[in-house]
């Protein structure tokens, strides 16, 4: 195959942990084409969408410890339906130059290229909002840039989260329980003075047990979530927030969440989402460049990596359908 892969800036990617990279070194180690591209690399030109890749070629080295892991060469100019695949893996912020990627790479895709995850699923699935579609695995949950409704929905519960629609990473997470005198200000940084629509929910205790990820790869759950406990005296599980990460095999309801949502979500062209379990509750659908295939590689030996390059290549004619092996098979491998 040959693959592009839109990223951040290559010196900026922690080798032993991004799953980018992960996924890079399992389709090498297949010998399929790795190329690399940033949202400026993407033009509308001559009628058609093309990128300024270059070839990527992984050299053995590992990046965090200031080695260059990847040589590349001059950069190309490629139209992208000539690609198998194109994965879209620029993280977030969601803001309005990753929109008008979106634009260029549907055009794109009506020419024929193989976006992964689809531009449009992408837009249409805020990582925030989108769970409300799905009311019956969320906790108690308010959108609203209104300081009325959400005054009136702590003096309800008591104890909630408050966090914007475009954060990532747990940045601009707080927390407020019971007489807060930072209330008033915390309301009003969030909501930019009643100018920005922000989402609150009930706090769910069962944090402490982690803020579980788990992978769903083209509608089948991986058979482990990774649980991002919170460091002492944080709410935040995030691993950025210093959160520590847990392997576990996923619970009965961890089950029932994952395979609801699955296939719905894979129907609208999402091939890889991350969906953010606490407890019992679904509080993030993860769309944009979901991580933590490595943490749970480390920690479990399964490899979501190849069952995603498994997935990517069953899209190519003359191969067979892709399966995640069970837990015994992939354990035993």
């Amino acid at each position: 195959m040959k693959l592009a892969f839109i990223l951040d800036q290559l010196d900026s990617i922690k080798t032993s942990k991004d799953s980018s990279f992960a996924m890079m070194r399992e389709a090498a180690a297949r010998d399929h084409e790795i190329f690399t591209l940033q949202q400026g690399d993407l033009a509308w030109k001559g009628a058609q969408t093309v990128g300024f890749a270059r070839a990527l070629e992984l050299t053995g080295l590992a990046g965090d410890d200031g080695h260059r892991w990847y040589r590349t060469k001059e950069p190309q100019e490629i139209p992208l339906r000539e690609f198998d695949a194109v994965l879209m893996r620029k993280d977030p912020p969601f803001d309005m130059e990753y929109v008008y990627t979106t634009y260029l790479l549907e055009l794109a895709e009506s020419q024929g290229a193989r976006i992964v995850n689809s531009p449009r699923a992408i837009r249409d699935h805020n990582e925030k909002l989108s769970i409300a579609r799905f009311p019956q695995f969320t906790p108690p949950t308010l959108v609203t840039r209104q300081e009325s409704l959400i005054r009136n929905f702590q003096a309800e519960h008591r104890d909630i989260v408050l966090k914007p629609l475009d954060g990532m990473g747990g940045a601009s997470v707080f927390r407020i329980h019971g007489a807060d005198h930072n209330t008033g200000v915390i309301l009003e940084t969030l909501t930019h003075y009643g100018t920005r629509t922000i989402m609150v929910q009930r706090y769910i205790p069962d944090i402490a047990q982690g803020d579980k990820r788990i992978l769903l790869i083209a509608g089948k759950p991986v058979p482990y979530s990774l649980a991002r406990i919170p460091k002492p005296g944080e709410t935040r599980g995030n691993l950025n927030a210093g959160g520590i990460a847990v392997a576990q095999p996923l619970t009965l309801r961890d089950c029932e969440i994952a395979e609801t949502l699955g296939p719905a979500l894979y129907d609208e062209g999402l091939m890889l989402v991350g969906l953010d379990v606490i407890g019992d509750y679904l509080t993030e659908i993860n769309v944009t460049s979901p991580t933590c295939m490595q943490e749970i590689a480390d920690q479990t030996g399964f490899n979501s990596a190849k069952t995603m390059v498994d997935a990517l290549e069953s899209h190519i004619p003359e191969r067979h359908e892709f399966v995640i092996p069970p837990l015994e098979t992939e354990l035993s491998s």
